[in-house]
C-alpha cells in the first residue's frame, strides 16, 4: 500500500479534519465538536456535550482501524476530551455511528483521509501500565492468574475511592431506584444470601470472593462458614485484613487460590459472583461440572454473571435458523472485514479485561444443566447495573485529581471510559446481569419453597 502524503500545514490539517468531521458526523450531530484551536462545529439544539479534540491529530488517532481500539486509546491519553455526562455521550455516539452506512468505496476514501492527518508522539502519564501483555495457553492456570491481577490489583486503594464500603465490584440492586450505593450493595448480597435460603451452620463457598465482602456478610447475617478463594493478591490481602477486623477467622477461610484445584467438596450453597465472566466459552463445561462435584445433593448454586445479547450464530444449528452455504461464508467474510474495521472487544481486552468473554445466558444455563443442574431461576438485572455503573462513574469523577495521582491519568480515564461504555451497553440490552439459581437434585427432589415470595420480603 503507497503511503498516503500527509499534511504539514496547520490550515489544511483543520480543513481536512473538518472535512472528515462533516462527512462521518454530520450536522445535525447531537454533540458539539471543538478543535484544538478553539474553532467550534455546532451539533444539533438539543446538544448538552462537546467532544473536544486536543490536538491536530487527534483524528488520526481516533479512527485508525480497529476503530473501537484506536478509539479508546485516544480516550485514554487524552487525544480527546467529552465535556458533558459521559455515559449518555458515549450512548449518543454509539447509536450515530450505528446509523452510518458507507460503502466500501466511500469508507476506503475516509480512511485513506484520515491516514493524511499528523501522527503525533502520544503523551502519557508515566503511569507504566500500558496494554496487558499475555502469553501462555488461553485459560490455562497461569494465564487466568495474569489477566485477573492485570485487572483487579490495579489496587486496593484506587477501587476503595470509588466502590463502597464493602468493596462490592458488581451490579448493585435498587428495588425503588432511589437507593444510595451503599443500600443497593448492600440489599445485593442480601438478595443473594435470600435466594440461596442459607441456613446457621451451613458451608458456603465464594468462587471469586474480590474483597471478601459478601463471604463476611454471609457469615455475620446468616450464620454460615464460608470458604472464599480470589486469584488477586491484593483481594486476598484485603479480604483477609476484613475477616480479621471483623473477628471471623473461626468462621471466614480466604485463600488466594484457582476454584479448579479445589478439592474440597459437601459444600451446601456456593455462590460465584463477577466471576464466570472470565472463564471463556469453551471451559463453561469444566466450571459447571466442578461446581456440580462440589455441592451437596440438594445443594444450590447462584451464578451472578454479565452475559451478552443472544445472535443468530449462537442458535445457527437449530431447526429454522440454518443458513445456505453461500449465504453462511457471506456472513463469514463480511465478519471478518467488520471485526477487522471495528476490531469489537479489542480495547477491553487490551486494556480492560484481558481473556474475558461473554456468553448469552441461554447458552451459560444450557451448560449447566449438561452438567446435571437443574435451573430454578432467573432473573435479569440489568437496569440495576445502569445505576450501579453511574454510580461508580459519579464517584470516579469526583475523585478524578486523587485517583490520577495514585494510579495514573490514563488508568482514571481507562475506567472512566469502560464503566461509560458498559451503562450504554447495559441500557440498550446489548448486555445482561444475569443471576441464575442452580439446583443438585436429591433423588429428583430440590429443597426450595413452592413460591419464591420469601426473597422479596424486606
Amino acid at each position: 500500500m503507497v503511503p498516503e502524503p500527509k499534511l504539514n500545514d496547520e490550515k489544511a490539517v483543520k480543513e481536512q479534519t473538518k472535512e472528515i468531521i462533516e462527512r462521518f458526523l454530520p450536522y445535525p450531530r447531537p454533540f458539539a465538536i471543538r478543535l484544538w484551536d478553539g474553532t467550534e462545529l455546532v451539533g444539533s439544539e438539543a446538544a448538552q456535550s462537546t467532544i473536544v479534540l486536543c490536538r491536530p491529530g487527534a483524528l488520526r488517532r481516533m479512527f485508525t482501524p480497529p476503530l473501537e481500539l484506536s478509539l479508546g486509546e485516544a480516550y485514554i491519553y487524552g487525544d480527546f476530551e467529552i465535556e458533558g455526562d459521559l455515559p449518555d455521550t458515549v450512548a449518543l455516539i454509539d447509536n450515530l455511528v450505528k446509523s452510518i452506512r458507507f460503502s466500501p468505496r466511500e469508507l476506503n476514501t475516509l480512511l485513506r483521509a484520515v491516514r493524511r492527518l499528523p501522527m503525533e508522539e502520544r503523551r502519557t502519564s508515566g503511569s507504566g501500565r500500558g496494554p496487558v501483555q499475555t502469553s501462555g495457553m488461553l485459560h490455562s492456570r497461569g494465564r487466568d492468574r495474569r489477566a485477573i491481577q492485570y485487572h483487579y490489583d490495579v489496587g486496593n486503594d484506587f477501587y476503595a475511592r470509588w466502590l463502597d464500603s464493602s468493596m462490592q465490584y458488581s451490579c448493585a440492586y435498587f428495588p425503588t431506584g432511589g437507593e444510595s450505593l451503599e443500600e443497593a450493595q448492600r440489599l445485593k448480597m442480601d438478595l443473594i444470601c435470600r435466594k440461596l435460603r442459607l441456613q446457621t451452620g451451613e458451608r458456603l463457598l465464594d468462587i471469586g470472593c474480590g474483597w471478601g465482602g459478601l463471604a463476611c456478610y454471609a457469615a455475620q447475617q446468616y450464620g454460615v462458614r464460608v470458604h472464599g478463594v480470589t486469584l488477586s493478591e491484593k483481594q486476598a490481602a484485603y479480604a483477609q485484613d476484613q475477616v480479621n477486623r471483623l473477628n471471623l477467622q473461626e468462621v471466614v477461610q480466604i485463600d488466594l487460590l484457582d476454584y479448579r484445584v479445589l478439592e474440597e467438596t459437601g459444600f451446601d450453597k456456593i455462590v460465584s459472583v463477577g466471576m464466570f465472566e472470565h472463564v471463556g466459552r469453551a471451559h463453561l463445561p469444566e466450571y459447571f461440572a466442578k461446581v456440580y462435584r462440589m455441592l451437596v445433593p440438594g445443594g444450590l448454586f447462584l451464578n451472578h454473571g454479565i452475559s451478552r445479547a443472544t445472535s443468530r450464530e449462537d442458535v445457527h444449528s437449530w431447526p429454522g435458523m440454518k443458513s445456505t452455504v453461500s449465504a453462511g461464508l457471506k456472513m463469514a467474510s463480511d465478519q471478518a472485514l467488520y471485526q477487522k474495521l471495528i476490531g469489537a472487544g479489542s480495547f477491553n481486552q487490551k486494556y480492560v479485561f484481558p481473556d474475558g468473554e461473554l456468553v448469552p445466558v441461554s447458552g451459560a444455563n444450557l451448560i449447566g444443566e449438561l452438567a446435571g443442574f437443574e435451573v430454578r431461576d432467573v432473573e435479569n438485572l440489568r437496569e440495576h447495573y445502569v445505576l450501579t455503573l453511574r454510580h461508580w462513574v459519579h464517584r470516579l469523577g469526583e475523585e478524578e485529581r486523587e485517583i490520577s495521582n495514585l494510579v495514573g491519568a490514563d488508568v482514571f480515564r481507562t475506567w472512566e471510559l469502560f464503566l461509560s461504555v458498559s451503562a450504554s451497553s447495559f441500557d440498550v440490552g446489548r448486555i445482561g446481569l444475569h443471576q441464575s439459581l442452580f439446583a443438585k437434585p436429591e433423588n429428583g427432589k430440590v429443597h426450595l419453597p413452592l413460591t419464591r415470595s420469601d426473597i422479596y420480603r424486606w
